[in-house]
Order: C-alpha cells, then sequence, then structure tokens
C-alpha cells in the first residue's frame, strides 16, 4: 500500500481546521489544530491549551493523542497539524517522541499545513529519526 493510501486528507484537514478554532492561546496567541485518524478509522481532534508558565502547555498533537488513549484508542495512521503562518510549522520534541510511541515503525504520516494551504506530509520517522524506545 503507498503512503497515504485510503487516508482522507481532506477530512483530517477539516477536523484540525475546526478543533483549532477551540485553541486556548492567550499569550502566544498561535493557534494550533490536530486530527489523528485512527486505525478504525475514527478521527480524534486536539488543540493546544496554554499555560502562563508554558512549560504546562500541552500541544494539539498530545492533546489528539491523549484524548485518543482516552478513548481506548491507540492504533493511529495519520496526523494532520494545522498552524499559522505562511510555512507550516512541524510538531516540536515532545510531540515527535510522543506521536514515535504509537508508531513502532516510524511510518505514521504527519501532514503539516496553514489556512492558506501551504503544506509538507512526513513520516514519524523522517520527523525523529532516532526516536528513544526501551
Amino acid at each position: 500500500m503507498s503512503a497515504g493510501a485510503g487516508i482522507d486528507w481532506d477530512a483530517l484537514k477539516a477536523a484540525a481546521l475546526e478543533v483549532r478554532k477551540r485553541a486556548y492561546a492567550p499569550h502566544s496567541k498561535y493557534h494550533v489544530g490536530a486530527a489523528l485518524l485512527t486505525a478504525s478509522g475514527e478521527i480524534v481532534g486536539g488543540c493546544n491549551v496554554e499555560n502562563a508558565t508554558y512549560g504546562a502547555t500541552c500541544c494539539a498533537e498530545r492533546t489528539a493523542v491523549v484524548s485518543a488513549v482516552a478513548a481506548g484508542l491507540t492504533d493511529f495512521r495519520a496526523i494532520a497539524v494545522v498552524t499559522q503562518g505562511p510555512e507550516p510549522g512541524t510538531p516540536c520534541g515532545i510531540c515527535r517522541q510522543v506521536l514515535a510511541e504509537f508508531s513502532a515503525d516510524g511510518s505514521l504520516e504527519v501532514l503539516c499545513f496553514t489556512p492558506n494551504g501551504a503544506e509538507a506530509r512526513y513520516t514519524v520517522a523522517e520527523l525523529l529519526p532516532h526516536a528513544f524506545r526501551l
């Protein structure tokens, strides 16, 4: 099966854009949305939730993963992440490691995009080639 086969990227992008509207970003004003596609076809959204200390901030990607795990879903196929600015932002280092936890072979697909149409696609292995593994 080719990369991205059977993935409805338009649905993932729409879900990420919708959940981005609920981001809590009073400090940075940088709103991020993520939509995680599970192996069963469910889409789980997440948005960034900031905290005044920044260290307690939860990124959109991790919010989506945590929400999926809380719902009993741990087998993921892809994630779409929408950021603002002229170029798409990629997941931070912590988010990359969290995504790697749920992608043993690194094949989880990551689509980073902006509302203006810029996009880039990666695998977790490309974003984090030497993920920490126990």
